[in-house]
């Protein structure tokens, strides 16, 4: 195709513009055309240099549209049961729970994880596929696809069921599938991780997480907080408390363990030459986001962080993991009465949240795990909060007369014990705010109360849990943060950047930090922190 512009007396924008409407009107008719050698080199125009072979590309298929998939929740969730939905034709994927066979039909129950309840599916001998039942191809654990008609159920454990048409098997269960009908321990399930989301119990759990850390980005966001990724490796200690993992390069990774501890290189005085290490210095796992929150809030107002942080603590009980997810929220120009405003809105929102979208999950935690957890939810949702100083709650403690197993004194950290027994025998249940502890007890951030002895820090206890969310109003005056850090023989090199916060353009703030698999225990009911979480870690732990 010949062509031939008169680009005289027009401007180069100009005559850019007819030729890229030019070459638009006709692109749909030719092959793109590009050198042979690809199209990473440049191209120049100069008509009399001759240019590499041509070679047209093909158009390619185009990528199917995404469409949301048809769950069994979607079609039993509803308040009719799946009445709506008879005489539709309908698919489903997903495992095998139960298959009973019998003279006439076989039932097959499948679950494909959307919720607790099962889709039962009734095959007769005429069905295609039904010979994978004969051969013994259908078993607990199997993963099938089953298409068929939605019918009223001539049972009484649900409305409806699947006649079905059509039954393929996507994957056989071998005869050694751990998972059976009988019902296993919740310390048996933490030995097959990989399969323990299959069951009822853990498959809830997952549900009961994402709503709840779904609802932890809705209120915030909802609330203006602008979400920050913080960072996991640290050279800093959030805490203060020197528990942490420490992240090297000078232990190489050897398979074959063929490394020795001579290798490791030293200083002539025998100590660790972290300078050779790959940050040049030592460097951690993160227990916290908080400090680095902190430097977000001072330019965004308020901020959140959500995301996985550790700890070295050699503790092997039902409370404790090495590592866990952390939800700090910081809120600028903020002291420590709208910090304890903001975490009694947040925990009554996603509580709330909860009850109101997983109302089969919490039925079954409410009848398995713990009877009455949906009434003790709704008092954290409808009772006030109230809140009490440090002082006065080792003074109620020492008053009861009760004899607990830790002792009561001023001075000394509250322990779950006392804490239960003010929040559930104190105040019938209500949610209590513990606030104004010893500046002893508490990190080097919080900041001091005039009295020179307490520092602005505050515990959210709530039933059956203890303490679920524990904050403070952030040490804003550089002076007193330096003193605290000197008190205390943190290296403040390591804190420079924090400390320049309170250099330049300083503001009150607070935050508070909440242990999300606490809060999956708290909505859930489980008695084991190393079942709210799915591939728990912890002292002599770490498969998955």
């Amino acid at each position: 195709m010949a062509m031939a512009f008169n680009m005289a007396g027009i401007s180069r924008r100009a005559a850019a513009s007819l030729l890229s409407t030019h070459f638009r009107r006709i692109s749909h008719s030719l092959p793109l055309l590009v050198p042979a050698g690809g199209l990473n080199r440049r191209l120049f125009c100069a008509g009399s240099v001759a240019g590499p072979a041509e070679v047209a590309v093909p158009a390619g298929e185009r990528v199917k549209e995404f469409q949301k998939r048809l769950r069994i929740e979607e079609v039993k969730g509803g308040e009719d049961g799946g009445a709506s939905w008879i005489g539709k034709e309908l698919c489903f994927r997903g495992w095998v729970r139960t298959c009973r066979v019998q003279s006439s039909v076989t039932f097959i129950e499948v679950n494909d994880g959307s919720c607790l309840s099962n889709m039962q599916c009734v095959i007769s001998s005429d069905s295609e596929g039904y010979d994978q039942i004969e051969s013994g191809a259908i078993t607990t654990g199997a993963s099938v696809q089953i298409f068929g008609t939605v019918v009223p159920s001539q049972g009484s454990k649900q409305n409806i069921e699947l006649k079905v048409t059509k039954l393929i098997t996507i994957g056989k269960s071998e005869p050694t599938y751990p998972i059976q009908k009988k019902r296993a321990t919740r310390e048996y399930l933490r030995t097959i991780a990989h399969l323990r989301p299959r069951t009822n119990t853990f498959s809830a759990v997952a549900r009961v997480r994402n709503a709840l850390a779904f609802a932890t980005h809705k209120f915030f966001q909802e609330n203006g907080f602008v979400w920050v990724s913080s960072p996991i490796i640290t050279a800093s200690d959030c805490e203060g408390a020197g528990e942490q993992f420490c992240v090297t390069t000078l232990i190489q990774n050897d398979t074959e363990n063929n490394f020795t501890v001579d290798e490791i290189p030293t200083k002539k005085d025998g100590k660790l030459d972290w300078s050779q290490d790959f940050f040049g210095k030592p460097a951690f796992l993160t227990v916290s986001g908080q400090l680095n929150g902190e430097t977000y809030a001072c330019a965004l107002s308020d901020i959140y962080t959500f995301g996985p942080t550790f700890r070295a603590e050699n503790s092997n009980t039902s409370r404790h993991l090495a590592e866990f997810w952390m939800i700090e929220p910081e809120l600028a120009f903020a002291d420590l009465n709208d910090d304890m405003a903001c975490a009694t809105a947040y925990l009554q929102y996603v509580v709330k949240y909860v009850l109101e979208n997983c109302k089969e999950d919490m039925e079954f935690f409410d009848k398995w795990i713990e009877k009455g957890i949906i009434n003790r939810l709704n008092d954290v949702v409808e009772k006030n909060f109230v809140q009490l100083s440090y002082s006065d709650a080792i003074e109620l403690l020492i008053k009861s007369k009760k004899k607990f197993e830790f002792p009561v004194k001023w001075g000394l950290d509250l322990q779950s014990e006392h804490e239960r027994y003010i929040t559930e025998n104190v105040f019938g249940g209500s949610p209590v705010i513990i606030r104004d502890y010893p500046k002893e007890i508490k990190a080097f951030y919080m900041r001091q109360n005039d009295d020179g002895k307490t520092v602005a820090a505050m515990d959210l206890l709530v039933p059956r849990v203890g303490e679920l969310i524990g904050g403070s109003q952030r040490e804003e005056r550089l002076d007193y943060l330096e003193t605290r850090l000197d008190q205390l023989n943190l290296n403040k090199e390591s804190y420079w950047w924090y400390l320049d916060l309170r250099r330049y353009g300083s503001v009150p703030h607070a935050g508070f930090g909440l242990g999300f698999e606490r809060l999956v225990q708290f909505a859930t009911g489980l008695d084991n922190i190393r079942d709210a979480i799915p591939f728990p870690r912890a002292p002599g732990s770490a498969d998955f």
